[in-house]
């Protein structure tokens, strides 16, 4: 039992096949802390850029709807077009917020994880709005693993605002009597100093948030030995098959092989362990191929179907061992090779010659 329970331990790293399939599913490492503080960060200094504008346009549309309210007519007809009205005007105004929020929280996405598109998060699933599964993810252990480092970022972000309103009580003080507009526009330095330091007071837990995940999901990712195994099979297939495959592939080779024999105008053997058909028509061919070639079992089987079809076996030691390292079957001859093969074919035509005077 404890032999099997060791064996089914997750101690090999994930294929490249497993990481595929969870990157399909969205299941990639990102840490949350990046991506927040990111969005933190640029957003807040996106907003020092559209922030006035918005704020003037904002004031302008209230001015406007405070001053107008007397004129208009509610009623259900003019409800969707005011709504209409108000939705275009919202976009308008924090648009520009928005479209470079989204484009930070995407960017950060994809540096930590790569592009990622799939639906698959989106599937409805039943144990997302379960209650009890809700409560068991809300008590899991990754949340409370999760605790500590929320305490810390909540004690970091508050001593950071402390240290820094403080030090600008004075100047805090100092902007009684003043309207809305001018105090947001003087406090705005206090705001960007303080999320200044307190995104760079959080980026080391960020990073380590970051490096924490991804032992994590590596972590998850981790296979049993029968589990590699066993993808092995399904990508591969099973030595076994492989092997048995390859097995008859040589075995349908080696038959058509042999049926060319009795085509070729002659065997070169070495004389016993080697034996080489050559075809060769100058018409149709530019060279001579090589119809069959193998060693001794083969070689053998090759010689006895030429003795049956009378075609000639010439031995050349050299040119048998030269041919059957550097042609394939089905190859035509190297140029290198064309001269001692032409001997050989012109020593054939000539018996042939003889035999028919």
């Amino acid at each position: 039992m404890a032999e099997e329970t060791t064996f089914q331990e997750k101690t090999e790293p994930a294929t490249p096949r497993r990481r595929q399939k969870a990157k399909e599913k969205g299941q990639v490492a990102r840490s949350t802390e990046i991506s927040s503080l990111l969005i933190l960060f640029l957003g807040v200094y996106i907003l020092r850029f559209v922030g006035y504008p918005i704020l003037q346009k904002s004031c302008s549309l209230f001015k406007y709807l405070w001053s107008n309210t007397a004129n208009f007519n509610l009623t259900s007809s003019t409800m969707s077009a005011y709504f209409h009205q108000g939705v275009v005007q919202f976009l308008g105004l924090f648009s520009p917020l928005l479209i470079g929020i989204c484009a930070i929280g995407l960017i950060s996405n994809i540096i930590q994880g790569g592009f990622v598109f799939t639906t698959t998060p989106l599937t409805p699933d039943i144990d997302k709005i379960n209650p009890v599964t809700g409560l068991k993810r809300l008590f899991s252990l990754k949340s409370v693993e999760r605790l500590p480092l929320s305490l810390l970022k909540i004690t970091i972000i508050g001593y950071i605002a402390y240290i820094t309103i403080k030090g600008r009580l004075p100047f805090i003080f100092s902007l009684t009597g003043r309207n809305i507009g001018q105090i947001l526009i003087s406090i705005e330095g206090l705001i960007f100093q303080l999320v200044f330091r307190c995104c760079l007071a959080l980026l080391p837990l960020a990073i380590l948030d970051y490096a924490f995940q991804k032992w994590q999901y590596e972590k998850q990712l981790r296979m049993t030995r029968e589990e590699v195994i066993e993808e092995h099979k399904q990508t591969e297939g099973s030595p076994l098959t492989k092997t048995r495959i390859r097995s008859l592939r040589n075995q349908i080779a080696k038959r058509r092989m042999m049926q060319d024999v009795p085509k070729a105008d002659v065997i070169i053997t070495n004389p016993t362990q080697l034996a080489i058909a050559l075809k060769y028509n100058k018409e149709k061919m530019n060279a001579p191929i090589v119809l069959a070639k193998g060693a001794r079992l083969i070689a053998e089987k090759i010689k006895e179907i030429a003795r049956k079809h009378n075609i000639p076996i010439v031995e050349n030691k050299w040119l048998a061992q030269a041919l059957y390292k550097s042609v394939e079957v089905g190859e035509e001859i190297p140029i290198k090779f064309y001269q001692a093969v032409a001997e050989v074919l012109a020593y054939i035509y000539r018996l042939k010659g003889k035999r028919q005077d």
